[in-house]
């Protein structure tokens, strides 16, 4: 994981490196990315699932499914940056490794649950097949796993 080391010498590491505060601004963003990501998540995965169905799973998937990806994009881009602070010792922290793992197969689950024709069926007329049940659930126990080992990698 050597090969990793120059990204600490970074314009960007050696800013948050050299000053606390940027680096605890950089960390709190990562902390609401997260919260949004999560958040809009968890809040769409739930309407699927049944829970308040006054509120129609046609006006809301979009607008969650929008600000969890603006939510991602904020926690992979400050991600990156407190990555580039200790790459090596991130490398190799097995929590680490996790959280990336399921982060991956968080992405490529909306990715692939988005071109189906369940989610295409569920924004159009609201209704959410058993299938796009099941995905939800998955969903939750996936981002939540996420979440779990992000938290992990500080005790490790």
């Amino acid at each position: 994981m050597e090969w990793l080391a120059p990204l600490a010498e970074t314009g960007v590491a050696r800013a948050l490196i050299a000053a606390p505060t940027l680096y605890l601004l950089v960390n709190a963003a990562h902390i609401m990315g997260i919260g949004v990501l999560y958040g809009s998540i968890l809040a769409l995965d739930l309407r699927i699932l049944g829970l308040n169905r006054s509120v129609p799973l046609h006006v809301i998937a979009g607008f969650l499914s929008r600000m969890a990806a603006a939510g991602a994009g904020l926690a992979i881009l400050t991600g990156l940056c407190l990555f580039s602070v200790r790459p090596v010792e991130y490398a190799g922290n097995a929590a680490f490794l996790a959280k990336l793992a399921l982060v991956a197969v968080g992405l490529a689950h909306a990715l692939v649950l988005h071109r189906g024709i369940g989610w295409r069926r569920a924004t159009t007329d609201g209704h959410a097949s058993a299938a796009l049940r099941l995905s939800a659930l998955a969903s939750i126990i996936i981002w939540t796993s996420a979440i779990v080992a992000g938290r992990w990698i500080g005790f490790l």
